[in-house]
């Protein structure tokens, strides 16, 4: 009997985060990777998909390919990390606050609309400034500060006319002042391994745009949140974007194919070792029933 745990590591373009889990996995004796690559596999729905992998992580840049891909192997009985129901929470942006709120997670106060009537409507009764975001989107794309009515009415109107589908529903979060910084959170199961402070001029502070990050120590308050958070849109390997507020911790976001390149170094926390000592777990117990 193979005592390794085969991890199909569903992917699309590797880069540094994927190349370090292949790292990681290759280097271990109680692992063995399966490389699936999105844009060369096809699926049939009159049979059942195979793989030789015992346990799907996925690491797909594109959200609808991640979810749909994970829908399929999942309606096989096979297991995948995140699930397809944690991919779908994730990538809705109205479905995480969502979740959030029916789990009692602090968070920026959120308003939902669907035409640029009832939007500005909102806006004006949250007050200036506003953030509008995207309900699908990530790497802090097309994400605007809003701060005053001209610049309300000419957002809407551009999303309304330019935009895809996406931009037909109105994501307005509460602004809130970080003063530079904000706190980005990793939690594998049912633990926060590490968390990075990351600072910026902009008030845009994800390390994609440029921000840098440093260690943050993880404080009881911030573990909780974190893992709360964590739980509240299903579990698995997740990163958590924090505001430090006068009244405590908020979540901003949970992200489901969580970037950590940046944070090894600062923390000095191996998170592709968490990763992937928490997928072999899984799949060893999936395998043995």
């Amino acid at each position: 009997m193979n005592s390794k745990v085969k991890i199909g590591l569903l992917h699309s373009l590797i880069r540094r985060d994927e190349k370090l889990l292949i790292d990681e996995i290759n280097g271990r004796d109680d692992a063995e990777l399966v490389m699936i690559d999105d844009r060369e596999i096809s699926f049939s729905l009159k049979k059942s998909q195979t793989t030789e992998a015992d346990i799907i992580l996925e690491r797909c840049i594109n959200h609808y390919r991640a979810l749909h891909a994970l829908q399929l192997f999942e309606d096989s009985g096979i297991l995948c990390i995140n699930k397809s129901t944690v991919a779908s929470i994730c990538g809705s942006k109205f479905e995480t606050s969502l979740m959030l709120k029916q789990h009692n997670v602090p968070q920026p106060e959120v308003r939902i609309a669907f035409t640029e009537k009832s939007a500005l409507e909102a806006i004006e009764d949250m007050g200036y400034p506003v953030v509008m975001k995207p309900a699908v989107g990530s790497w802090g794309r097309l994400i605007a500060k809003v701060s005053t009515r001209e610049a309300a009415e000419a957002i809407l109107e551009h999303k309304t006319t330019l935009g895809t589908y996406h931009h037909s529903v109105f994501y307005i979060q509460q602004y809130v002042e970080k003063n530079g910084r904000d706190i980005r959170s990793f939690v594998v199961g049912d633990e926060c391994i590490a968390a990075v402070y990351r600072t910026s001029e902009h008030w845009i502070t994800n390390t994609a745009r440029g921000a840098v990050a440093t260690n943050c120590p993880i404080s009881d308050e911030l573990a909780e949140i974190s893992k709360a958070a964590a739980k509240a849109v299903g579990g698995g390997i997740l990163a958590i974007d924090v505001f430090e507020t006068e009244g405590g911790l908020m979540v901003n976001e949970v992200n489901y194919t969580m970037e950590f390149k940046n944070s090894i170094k600062p923390t000095g926390v191996n998170i592709p070792e968490k990763i992937v000592d928490y997928v072999v777990q899984c799949g060893r117990e999936n395998l043995n029933g």
